[in-house]
């Protein structure tokens, strides 16, 4: 890159050939969200300015990212956040990065919660993380209340930073520890998790950006991909009002198990959410009265 000079245009059109070449999934989006982090500009502003050359600082920082990013670095890993339900939240390595297909969960959640009573009272989310998906409920219905379980100090750290980015402390308690046991004597209008998934055996085969950057406990759930799902079905069920629910994110081909696990331990009606793909994606297992 020395020597010449590197408009925004000229410099977006390498790195999409280098990052096709290095086999990255998405190069042309890549480089522009690189790019608007290092101008610290949004991305019309890329379309707007294509002949606008860039500083050396520029170019130095750029490099850097392209760097990491051709390691399998996750982009949101090296920008520091991630854009998710219209929503921007600072996630690191501590956290999994927020997917759009979560935001299946998120939306399933919002339309059964306003649909019921007026005074929609507190909802619990299960390994938080970076607090994406109890926030944007937060953010989006005003009258709900959450309390956050994270097994992870750091995790909570940044779920803490995202509350205070959004202005929504003030409606958020958090706790460390496992799964339901910090907040087992209390009860919510709901329970919401997308909790780890993934069998072992298929930790192998995952994308490197995924299986060398992203916390692997928050991914992996034993041999089948059930221990938590199992551990949450057996255990939330006492601590959910009546005409309440518990709302999961689910994997592929995990919806029948799903279902069957609620029928085992007294559950009433089970509702499946697909996503955009047709996918299985959410199970809402709602409290028998």
């Amino acid at each position: 890159m020395a020597g010449e000079v590197w408009t925004i245009g000229k410099l977006l059109k390498w790195t999409e050939d280098y990052f096709t070449k290095a086999g990255l999934d998405t190069p042309r989006l890549d480089g522009e969200v690189l790019l608007c982090h290092v101008l610290k500009k949004e991305r019309i502003h890329l379309y707007v300015h294509f002949d606008q050359p860039l500083t050396k600082e520029e170019l130095a920082q750029y490099k850097a990212c392209i760097k990491e990013r051709v390691q399998h670095k996750p982009v949101a890993h090296i920008v520091g956040h991630k854009e998710f339900m219209g929503l921007d939240f600072k996630v690191n390595e501590a956290t999994l990065i927020p997917r759009p297909d979560t935001e299946i969960l998120v939306e399933a959640v919002i339309s059964r919660l306003k649909t019921g009573q007026e005074g929609l009272g507190t909802i619990a989310d299960i390994g938080t993380g970076s607090g994406a998906i109890c926030l944007s409920l937060l953010n989006y219905l005003p009258n709900l209340k959450a309390v956050t379980v994270d097994i992870s100090s750091e995790a909570i750290e940044v779920a803490k930073e995202n509350a205070e980015s959004l202005g929504l402390s003030d409606r958020v308690e958090f706790y460390q520890g496992d799964m339901l046991a910090p907040i087992r004597d209390r009860r919510f209008t709901a329970i919401v998790s997308n909790p780890p998934y993934i069998p072992e055996g298929d930790i192998a085969g995952l994308e490197p950006d995924v299986r060398d950057f992203e916390p692997i406990s928050a991914l992996v759930a034993g041999p089948d991909g059930l221990d938590f799902y199992r551990r949450l079905v057996a255990e939330a069920g006492n601590m959910i009002a009546d005409d309440g629910f518990l709302a999961l994110e689910i994997g592929i081909n995990q919806a029948e198990a799903l279902e069957a696990l609620g029928q085992e331990h007294g559950w009433g009606r089970c509702e499946i959410v697909k996503d955009l793909a047709g996918i299985d994606r959410v199970v809402i297992l709602w409290k028998q009265k």
